[in-house]
């Protein structure tokens, strides 16, 4: 079984590597096309032509776009995405910081969105047939009317500004001093370092935009679940199962979640790619340097190389997403594999 895993990983893989080339392209001339000008923007006003002229030779922005496409790549798959404009910093290194938060926040999001949605499912499937399930459809409908950044910012109000009992920016209490970093993700090291107050204030502050990124999620999967479980229930397994006097919550939970659970998966996988863009607002509204605050600060600043690096890691990032989804769905799903 770990080897077929392995195999449909490296298929799916393989397919992305062309996509992955034509997202590059189209950012990289797209980019080119804006007609504001970074290299101004970067300098002082007093500037000269001259310095203009040299930091532009520097950034390899007086060549043409064929050359600096082919230069541009070449350092990429070298591992070397460059230097900020603005930020006259290694790009890699900028990510290599900002990355780690994103993940952390992609991940509890999920993790709260999932259980949620799974959970919530179950209580709608249960209640099917009374007003406890039109109270709750009522109430999935509130919580997709509203986009992620909206309750974001409701959370900061009402947990944040209101009661006061959450942190909403940043990543740890300024009162704190960061773990050393060794993996780069703030919960891990803290764990490392046997340092539990830093551990607990990370994992507050990634709670409410966790929180705001799930409530997205959630709902979704609630009514994707229960229609599945809708349809699953009268299949004959279920009829049999009956029949043999299984419990009913065993009848549910281990034989109609299965069959089940291979819709939600699919949709789990497609919106986990949709929360990687949501970060965005939702890291600049909670202060947290993650990549979207990141992404933010070099599209204001025209900061092409950032950009560039952010853009193509955000497509990495959802592809090889979609590639788990894929294999995890072929292997619930036995059908599905190849002979």
């Amino acid at each position: 079984m770990a080897r077929l895993a392995l195999v449909l990983l490296a298929r799916r893989l393989a397919l992305a590597v062309p996509i992955l080339f034509a997202v590059s392209a189209l950012v990289f001339v797209v980019l080119r096309l804006l007609p504001a000008d970074p290299i101004a923007m970067s300098l002082p006003p007093g500037a000269s032509e001259a310095d203009m002229a040299q930091l532009r030779r520097d950034f390899g922005l007086d060549r043409s776009l064929p050359e600096q496409y082919a230069i541009w790549v070449g350092r990429m798959l070298a591992g070397e995405f460059g230097t900020s404009i603005h930020f006259r910093r290694g790009v890699a290194e900028l990510v290599a910081h900002a990355l780690p938060a994103t993940l952390e926040l992609i991940a509890l999001g999920l993790l709260f969105g999932i259980l949620a949605g799974v959970g919530g499912g179950l209580l709608l499937f249960a209640l099917r047939g009374t007003p406890g399930e039109h109270a709750l459809d009522v109430g999935t409908s509130l919580l997709l009317a509203i986009p992620e950044f909206l309750w974001a910012i409701l959370l900061v109000l009402l947990f944040g500004v209101l009661l006061q009992a959450m942190p909403f920016m940043g990543r740890l209490d300024p009162a704190l001093t960061l773990p050393p970093a060794v993996t780069g993700f703030l919960l891990l090291d803290a764990l490392i370092a046997g340092d539990p107050a830093a551990f607990a204030s990370a994992l507050r502050h990634l709670l409410l935009p966790a929180a705001a990124l799930a409530i997205g999620l959630a709902p979704l999967v609630m009514r994707v679940l229960r229609a599945s479980l809708q349809e699953a229930i009268h299949e004959d397994y279920i009829a049999m199962a009956r029949l043999r006097g299984l419990p009913e919550h065993r009848v549910l939970l281990v034989h109609a979640l299965k069959n089940a659970a291979l819709p939600t998966i699919s949709l789990i996988g497609v919106q986990a790619g949709f929360m990687f863009g949501g970060t965005v607002l939702v890291e600049v509204i909670f202060a947290y340097p993650g990549l979207g605050n990141l992404m933010v600060d070099a599209v204001r600043n025209q900061d092409l190389p950032v950009i560039q690096a952010v853009a193509l890691i955000y497509c990495v990032l959802v592809l090889c997403l979609n590639a788990l989804v894929d294999v995890l769905y072929m292997l619930v799903n036995p059908r599905l594999r190849p002979a």
